[in-house]
């Protein structure tokens, strides 16, 4: 299920003739969504999880798809002759098609492997992660990707159980966390959550290139062309919000100067000053959805 459906189809402000791009395809949920209001326009699906982009492209009639990263749009847009295009969409969680395969290993519901690759072809995994990493390592990513207070207690329990035996699937990690965070300290969130999500933050690369593949993005719409951003981090949600912002106020002349010296000028207008929220019905239905937040630039 497609998380924030129809704010972020609504966002990109969809002309039929048009040119389209769902960066994050995942399942295909908001691609079926905006292939149903196109005419002759084309709409391209990009991700980088091949199994994925197979299982949306049978979803989807008429979607093109393209196997890559979205932090490298502008590339794989030109090789397919792309050069400026009407509306990006960009779901930076992780799919219900990947969190819902535990083989994956992205779910701390499902034993599995314990992977996490969004591409499952390359790079390190989580596993190899968790076993080799320093703790210093592994410290940085729990406190700074999973804002997680209790990273002390689960880095060392960590250490020690890697060092008698390798960790190697989710229900291994998930116990060990289990072990070290106390219950009544989690208000009923599972105490994995915030470990898993680290993990899977720093094994993707998600937050580093995130900022220059927005300016490579906005580079690549037309005038009035939308720039739909759903977050479910706050580092994710504060790099949109700043770069936004940014793009739409650019001028850097003192504020006690009566006029611009700078000459800069805005290339972006903000359509949502404060981020756009689910719905409680939207949150009854669909409780992936709780901490997503949507913003949404139009290009000037």
């Amino acid at each position: 299920m497609p998380v924030l459906p129809h704010a972020s189809i609504d966002a990109l402000n969809i002309r039929p003739d048009s040119i389209y791009v769902d960066g994050t395809l995942g399942g295909g949920g908001h691609s079926a969504l905006i292939m149903a209001q196109l005419g002759n326009g084309k709409l391209y699906g990009i991700d980088r999880d091949p199994q994925a982009l197979a299982a949306a492209t049978a979803r989807v009639p008429g979607l093109i798809p393209i196997h890559g990263n979205f932090h490298d749009m502008d590339k794989l847009l030109h090789e397919q002759g792309i050069h400026k295009v009407d509306g990006v969409l960009l779901d930076l969680g992780v799919s219900s098609f990947q969190l819902d395969t535990p083989e994956r290993g992205f779910s701390y519901r499902f034993d599995g492997p314990l992977d996490m690759r969004m591409n499952p072809t390359q790079g390190e995994s989580a596993a190899d992660l968790v076993n080799h990493a320093t703790p210093a390592e592994l410290t940085k990513i729990l406190y700074q990707y999973g804002e997680e207070r209790f990273t002390p207690r689960i880095v060392r329990a960590i250490i020690n159980q890697r060092a008698a035996h390798p960790i190697t699937t989710t229900q291994q990690l998930v116990e060990i966390i289990k072990s070290t965070v106390p219950a009544k300290a989690l208000h009923g969130q599972h105490p994995a959550m915030r470990t898993f999500m680290a993990l899977r933050i720093a094994v993707n690369d998600e937050l580093a290139p995130l900022q220059n593949a927005l300016t490579d993005i906005i580079a690549l719409l037309n005038p009035g062309g939308r720039l739909a951003v759903i977050t479910f981090h706050s580092l994710e949600d504060r790099i949109v919000k700043q770069l936004f912002r940014t793009m739409a106020r650019p001028c850097t002349c003192p504020r006690d100067i009566p006029y611009c010296a700078c000459g800069k000028v805005p290339q972006l207008r903000e359509i949502t000053r404060r981020p756009i929220l689910p719905s409680q019905d939207e949150l009854t239905a669909n409780n992936r959805a709780h901490s997503a937040k949507l913003r949404i630039a139009e290009k000037i």
